[in-house]
C-alpha cells in the first residue's frame, strides 16, 4: 500500500502494441488516423492534459519503438509532461508490464489507459487519479449499462445461442479507462496473476484476483473504444464537435 510519507506522483502507461484487426487490415489500430492525427497521439494528449499525470510511458509494438517516438517528435504535446517509449511484448499483460518496469522510483501511482480510447475528457482522467490519491488501491471509471444485457451458452458463429440468466442492469457497468492504481499494488498483481482472454484487457480484474478492492467513479460517454469502423465515425464526429466549440 502507499506509504503516506512519499510525495504523490502519477504516470500514465498506454500499451500500443495491438493490432486492432476488428477495424480491418492496414496500420496498427492505435495508429490510425483521427481527425487527421493517429489515435496514439489523441490518446497520450488525453492524459497529459491532467496537470495530475507528469509522466506517460508509451508501450509500442514489438520492434516499433523507434516509429512511435518519431511519431511523438511530430505531434505538439505538453512540455510540462514526460513521454518515454518502449518496446511491448507479445501480449497486453507482457506490454502492460513492460511500461511498470520503465517508472523511476519517484512514480506512486499509475494510470493504465487503452490507446483506442482517444477521446477521454481531462475530468475523467483527474477524477480517477484524485480516487487513488484519496486511497483506494484500484478505480475504474464506468458507465451504467443502457441495453439488457443476456449470459448465454456459446455456440458457433451465427447459430443461436440459449440464455442462461439475465442479470439486473442496475448492478451491472461497462468499464473504461484509464483504470488507475497504487503502483505497488498494480507491480504485486502482474506478479502472481496471470491471465489471458477477456480478463487480459482489465488489469483492475487482477488486482480483484489478489483480493484487493475495486472502486467505481463516473465514466464518460466519449471514453468509448474505438474498436470496429462504425466507431471510428463517431469518434470523428465528437472530435469534430470539440473543435467547432473550442472544447479541445
Amino acid at each position: 500500500m502507499y506509504d503516506e510519507t512519499r510525495p504523490h506522483r502519477t504516470a500514465a502507461v498506454i500499451p500500443a502494441a495491438g493490432r486492432g484487426t476488428r477495424l480491418g487490415p492496414g496500420a496498427p489500430k492505435a495508429l490510425r488516423s483521427l481527425g487527421g492525427v493517429p489515435m496514439l497521439i489523441h490518446a497520450v494528449r488525453a492524459m497529459a492534459r491532467s496537470r495530475a499525470v507528469s509522466l506517460v510511458v508509451v508501450v509500442a509494438p514489438p520492434g516499433g519503438a523507434q516509429e512511435v517516438r518519431n511519431l511523438l517528435d511530430e505531434h505538439a504535446l505538453p512540455e510540462r509532461t514526460d513521454f518515454v517509449v518502449v518496446s511491448g511484448g507479445e501480449t497486453r499483460q507482457e506490454s502492460v508490464r513492460a511500461g511498470l518496469d520503465a517508472l523511476p522510483d519517484t512514480i506512486t501511482s499509475v494510470l493504465i489507459h487503452d490507446a483506442a480510447r482517444p477521446l477521454v475528457p481531462v475530468d475523467t482522467v483527474d477524477a480517477v487519479v484524485e480516487a487513488v490519491r484519496d486511497g483506494a488501491p484500484a478505480v475504474v471509471p464506468a458507465m451504467p449499462l443502457s441495453d439488457t444485457v443476456k449470459e448465454v451458452e456459446p455456440g458457433k458463429p451465427g447459430e443461436p445461442e440459449p440464455v442462461v440468466a439475465t442479470p439486473e442492469r442496475a448492478r451491472l457497468r461497462a468499464v473504461q479507462t484509464p483504470q488507475g492504481f497504487d503502483l505497488a499494488t498494480l507491480v504485486r498483481a502482474h506478479e502472481r496473476i496471470a491471465v489471458n482472454g477477456e480478463g487480459a484487457t482489465d488489469d483492475a480484474g487482477m488486482v480483484e484476483k489478489l483480493g484487493v478492492p475495486v472502486v467505481l467513479v463516473p465514466g464518460h460517454e466519449e471514453a468509448f473504444k474505438v474498436t470496429r469502423p462504425l466507431d471510428l465515425v463517431l469518434a470523428e464526429a465528437v472530435l469534430a464537435r470539440r473543435r467547432a466549440t473550442d472544447v479541445y
